[in-house]
């Protein structure tokens, strides 16, 4: 059984302000980050030791397409999604939330 996927409030946050981004430069392109980052989200759930750790117990998985990264915890019931976040940014913005 697949385990639930929870987003915090601060990862849609960022998907907000990233899909706000991408939008405002190409009508249409905030869309497609969208299905992006969905289309990442389904193979955490399918498989969420897939992906690397990249501190602690954080994982990242790298979004198709565009420069971002989900980051994300297992815990024993659930998946955490702590970030969605640029990868040039610093990493200290996403590591204070784990």
């Amino acid at each position: 059984m697949k385990s639930p996927l929870i987003i915090r409030p601060e990862a849609e946050s960022d998907l907000a302000e990233a899909y706000r981004w991408y939008e405002a430069q190409v009508p249409g392109l905030g869309s497609d980050f969208l299905l992006s980052v969905d289309a990442a989200l389904s193979s955490i759930r399918r498989n969420s030791e897939l992906y690397p750790v990249v501190y602690k117990n954080v994982r990242r998985s790298l979004i198709r397409r565009f420069p971002f990264g989900v980051y994300y915890i297992i815990e024993k019931e659930r998946i955490v999604v702590l970030a969605v976040m640029h990868a040039k940014r610093d990493p200290g913005t996403w590591q204070d939330r784990a």
